[in-house]
């Protein structure tokens, strides 16, 4: 039962009252009847792939079921899944009647905790179904991401960064989930400003097959031509800047830009083209300090 006991995780063995004792004693293990057994209303997992399921039907005719799941008791003869649902879908395929558990208390709240720790630490969740996951966790259970960072044993960054996938356009969701684009393809695509462009790129590497780090590239290419775009134009619509622009170029006899980004920060330069032009470039200036 030790391997069992760690693969729960902190997490989950910090949410389940004595949990300890219960994994190291098979005596708390029940067997129940699987016509007793409600579905979790809060399972967070949406999609179970049915070859996965299937196989793991087939070891569990050879084998029987090697982890028991976990229910709260409802009354004598009615029970709720709290974890496990994969086993339990598997066992009725596998014509089982009665399946192993470990019976627990719990209030929804709870109940709803322990689903989604479990899950994420133990189920194959798509990339989205996990941000869902840690999402409902934020806001149901009333977790903050330090909180939640310690329950589900992962860097407060890694939550971040799967709560921010969120903020995509369906269409990518969905494309992420059926693992047309990547966990990487898709962080790259979280830092794109417009949605429009989110798209443009996601349907890039759908056509084009294109790699993580080629789709980096394209978004940091594109936000370089948005930061230049909008310092030009903050320069260019302010009269005010045209002018001191014409000005510094004729004092100098030479062409002054200004890069000037929407905050107001910026800088103005002053090209020569030989050492003879800046010799006088410097000139102009010592003659200012005189």
């Amino acid at each position: 039962m030790a391997a069992k006991k760690k693969a729960l995780g902190r997490g989950l063995g910090a949410l389940i009252e004595d949990s300890e004792k219960v994994l190291e004693n098979d005596e708390n293990i029940s067997e129940i009847n699987i016509s007793y057994i409600d579905v979790n209303p809060f399972q967070p997992r949406t999609q179970f792939d049915e070859e996965a399921l299937n196989e793991l039907s087939n070891s569990i005719k050879k084998l029987g079921i090697i982890q028991p799941i976990t229910v709260r008791k409802i009354n004598k003869r009615e029970y709720q899944l709290i974890t496990g649902e994969r086993r339990l879908r598997a066992s009725k395929l596998a014509g089982l009647t009665q399946i192993p558990a470990y019976v627990r208390t719990a209030d929804d709240q709870a109940m709803l905790e322990l689903a989604l720790v479990e899950n994420i630490q133990r189920e194959d969740l798509d990339a989205i179904e996990v941000a869902i996951s840690y999402q409902r966790l934020i806001e149901e259970c009333k977790l903050t991401q330090e909180v939640l960072s310690d329950r589900v044993g992962k860097k407060r960054s890694t939550i971040t960064n799967y709560l921010r996938l969120l903020k995509l356009p369906a269409e990518i969701q969905l494309g992420i989930r059926s693992k047309y684009v990547s966990m990487g393809h898709a962080r790259a695509l979280v830092n794109i400003e417009d949605a429009k462009s989110q798209l443009n790129i996601f349907k890039k590497i759908i056509e084009q097959g294109l790699s993580v780090r080629k789709v980096e590239d394209l978004v940091r290419e594109l936000s370089n031509n948005n930061n230049n775009n909008k310092s030009d134009k903050s320069v260019s619509n302010n009269e005010e800047y045209v002018q001191l622009q014409k000005q510094l170029s004729n004092f100098f006899n030479t062409q002054v830009d200004f890069k000037r980004n929407l905050k107001g920060k910026g800088k103005i330069i002053i090209p020569f083209k030989t050492d003879e032009e800046l010799e006088r470039i410097v000139g102009i200036f010592d003659k200012l300090n005189n």
